[in-house]
């Protein structure tokens, strides 16, 4: 008989509960119903500020057990999975109220919940929005023996295996570069697009870092970005491979090497196999197509995977800190005029709202 674990969600907007309803082609997609899409999940209460949000989700869900306080809801129900899908930074405004607001509410939920004892949790991209709070994330996570995904959901997306079996096969040769494609901002979008490159390439360590906002006058003061904002990257990775974003096309992914390359279109919908000839030019290679399942059903059942395992989750709390640390290292880099910098070289206290 399969064992069933209880999970229970904070913050009962989009991605917890409604996200489902904008039209994705590839569903479930919110938590609640991606939990009640498994044959290993059971909802079994959610927790939100707002009266009206804990009122639709009981509606939506059948689930009575609704809660205003987080703790209570833990204490009172005691799951074995908490998702925490509320907003970064407390705010659904697209930039901070003022100069020394420095809300990180899923640094504060994800600490507390992981000392609660929680043996599983999700939590809503990005992790942090400081570096100093990402360290407390992975102490805590490590301490209580907690399973950790995050929501980075290409690395959980099965239309992007092939790609991965590729390069870590060894069918394109020794990999040289990955670029990433797309404009997008740091923490929202580009928390992606590093984790996306990182899994693709099996995630090495990363040595090195540097970047720059859009807007490459910007001057950041008192530690403090208010707004999410636009950027570009290049990484260097263990082993001398460097990775670049260009803001251009639309979510696409190729990582070239000494044989050939592999390159993924249009947010996943199909990817190309190029492999050199004997007379230097590359010759397409057809890909078996794949049919997409949901990225929110395999990211929590990574997390019950891995509990019963005892292994390691497919978005450790290592590797999330250590792409946290690289989204910030890029504005780090900004505010240094676009050096070169280790990831650790970040100043802790440097936060970037997003929401």
């Amino acid at each position: 008989m399969v064992k069933t674990y209880r999970v229970a969600i904070v913050g009962l907007g989009r991605m917890g509960s409604t996200i489902d309803d904008e039209g994705h082609t590839t569903l479930p997609y919110s938590v609640a119903s991606a939990t009640t899409a498994s044959s290993r999940l059971e909802l079994v209460a959610g927790c939100d500020l707002v009266a009206e949000k804990r009122e639709r989700f009981t509606d939506r869900w059948g689930v009575k057990a609704v809660y205003e306080d987080m703790r209570k809801m833990v204490e009172a129900e005691r799951p074995d999975l908490v998702a925490v899908c509320t907003r970064a930074a407390g705010t659904d405004q697209r930039e901070a109220p003022a100069a020394d607001y420095r809300v990180d509410l899923h640094a504060d939920l994800t600490v507390e919940i992981a000392n609660l004892g929680v043996p599983m949790l999700y939590v809503e991209k990005a992790m942090a929005c400081s570096m100093r709070r990402a360290d407390e994330i992975r102490v805590a996570i490590e301490a209580n023996d907690c399973a950790l995904n995050t929501g980075v959901l290409r690395r959980f997306d099965n239309r992007y295996e092939p790609l991965r079996d590729v390069v870590l096969g060894g069918r394109i040769g020794e990999v040289k570069v990955a670029v990433h494609y797309a404009p997008s901002s740091l923490l929202h979008g580009h928390i992606h697009s590093m984790d996306t490159v990182s899994w693709l390439l099996g995630d090495p360590g990363i040595d090195q870092v540097r970047g720059q906002f859009d807007d490459a006058d910007y001057v950041i003061e008192g530690n403090h970005v208010p707004f999410d904002p636009r950027a570009t990257y290049q990484l260097r990775f263990d082993g001398g491979v460097d990775a670049w974003s260009l803001p251009a096309a639309y979510w696409e992914f190729e990582i070239l090497g000494t044989k050939g390359s592999i390159r993924s279109f249009n947010n996943g919908t199909s990817s190309q196999l190029r492999l050199a000839t004997e007379g230097g030019g590359w010759d397409e290679v057809p890909l078996a197509p794949v049919t997409p399942t949901s990225t929110v059903v395999s990211c929590l059942e990574d997390l019950v995977d891995s509990f019963e395992a005892g292994r390691r989750t497919r978005g450790h709390v290592e590797i999330t800190h250590q792409i946290t640390q690289a989204c910030l290292a890029v504005a780090e880099s900004h505010r240094q005029s676009g050096r070169w910098m280790e990831p650790a070289e970040v100043d802790p206290d440097l936060y970037v709202f997003h929401i």
